[in-house]
């Protein structure tokens, strides 16, 4: 699914009364089936570009469109994996996979078996009858991708789901994002804060400026093939590039 941002603006008014600008002026296009990076420094609007497009917030100004129709509140063709996994601890991971289905008015039968289809993609067939408590965080993660691609949404927004993950773990699960990815061809916008997980990752890499945020620039990844050797001198030099930029960007 194409997805098409112009002039997105979003500010918050305090209680005190004063306005900050978060976001100002966002002009992004992602195109159908590809996977788009968003890095910046904290508070440069990252997350709240994210729940904008979720439909979880409401812009202060501009546009937001799904293969040309305009996206307005949360929208079953808009799926969201956060940080924190936000599995229901009483349910099985099948059932948890299931939850997002179920809350559609999917029957019993179907929402399993698509459920089931999704834990196989990510690897965890074996189990689906545990509880989350019994899963390691790489784990849960996996099951909360699952949970998010059982409604085929036509875009997935990615907030930092590696976040709360060791170094290793976090490198195991970029693979697997990326794998998941070539195997559905779901159009992905995800944030980080890892430059070395943006190049990994990405066809391009959105840099945003500090707040308010702005397109600072787009730097395009295509140039390092997949599977990308974090070795190599591309990879290397677009690293360099992009620490560049938010180093700028910090300091503008």
């Amino acid at each position: 699914m194409r997805l098409a941002i112009q002039g997105l603006s979003k500010a918050f008014t305090t209680g005190t009364g004063e306005e900050i600008a978060a976001l100002a002026g966002i002009d992004l296009t992602v195109e159908d089936g590809e996977f788009v990076c968003i890095l910046g420094p904290s508070g440069c609007g990252k997350t709240t570009l994210l729940r904008i497009i979720a439909g979880l917030e409401a812009p202060t100004a501009g546009t937001i469109r799904a293969d040309g129709e305009a996206l307005a509140g949360p929208s079953r063709r808009i799926g969201m994996i956060f940080q924190e996994y936000s599995l229901l601890p009483w349910r099985t991971v099948l059932e948890n996979v299931a939850f997002g289905l179920e809350l559609q008015g999917t029957p019993r039968e179907e929402r399993l078996a698509a459920a089931g289809k999704y834990l196989d993609l990510v690897e965890l067939s074996q189990f689906r009858n545990r509880f989350p408590y019994e899963l390691s965080g790489g784990m849960r993660q996996r099951v909360a991708v699952a949970r998010a691609l059982a409604t085929e949404p036509g875009v997935l927004l990615m907030d930092e789901p590696f976040g709360a993950l060791d170094a290793q773990t976090r490198n195991l699960m970029q693979i697997e994002i990326q794998e998941i990815w070539r195997k559905t061809g779901k159009t992905i916008l995800f944030v980080t804060h890892s430059v070395d997980e943006a190049v990994f990752l990405a066809d391009r890499i959105v840099v945003l400026t500090e707040r308010p945020g702005r397109v600072r620039e787009i730097v395009s990844v295509r140039k390092c093939p997949i599977p990308r050797d974090r070795t190599c001198s591309d990879f290397v030099e677009i690293r360099r590039h992009v620490l560049e930029l938010i180093t700028a960007g910090s300091s503008d």
